[in-house]
């Protein structure tokens, strides 16, 4: 029953975040729909619980709104990579990999943002030729990085101006 409510938390938190939910059927129908895809995995079983969530306890530290785009982006290609070897054939499976790639269109700069993660973390960091092209480029890092401390810095000078505190 927890996973159910999980599930449904998830995906809903996925759609109202990004203005796709236009009514409640909409959602009711998608909630049936993921019942349904309960029922094919047979997640009441009782190993769901073992280990805690796997989705949603990583979107709490995830604060932004463009944080997020980055985490449900890969989230929601965990769900679509889950329904590839899922029978199509199910309307509901249809109806929910539809809404779920959609969803992902949507969020098309979180997935880029992953990819360029992805590729940083492949750099050879110990050849000279890559090692010398990143010191070219420390001097505007931490100008990037200056930049975005100070408007932080800012926002907060501005807040506790406009606060009656």
């Amino acid at each position: 029953m927890a996973f159910q409510t999980y599930s449904l938390f998830v995906l809903s938190l996925i759609m109202i975040s990004f203005g796709h939910v236009e009514n409640r059927l909409h959602l009711l129908q998608l909630q049936n729909d993921i019942d349904k895809l309960k029922a094919d995995f047979n997640s009441s079983h009782s190993d769901v619980a073992d280990g805690g969530p796997i989705f949603t306890q990583r979107l709490s530290s995830w604060t932004e709104r463009n944080e997020k785009r980055i985490i449900l982006s890969q989230i929601i290609s965990m769900y679509l990579k889950m329904l590839e070897h899922t029978d199509s054939s199910k309307a509901h499976v249809r109806n929910i990999s539809e809404e779920l790639y959609t969803l992902k269109q949507s969020l098309s700069d979180g997935s880029k943002k992953i990819e360029d993660l992805k590729d940083l973390t492949k750099l050879q960091m110990n050849d000279l030729k890559i090692q010398r092209k990143a010191v070219n480029e420390l001097f505007i890092v931490l100008q990037k990085l200056g930049d975005t401390s100070s408007s932080h810095k800012r926002k907060r000078r501005q807040f506790q101006r406009l606060c009656k505190c």
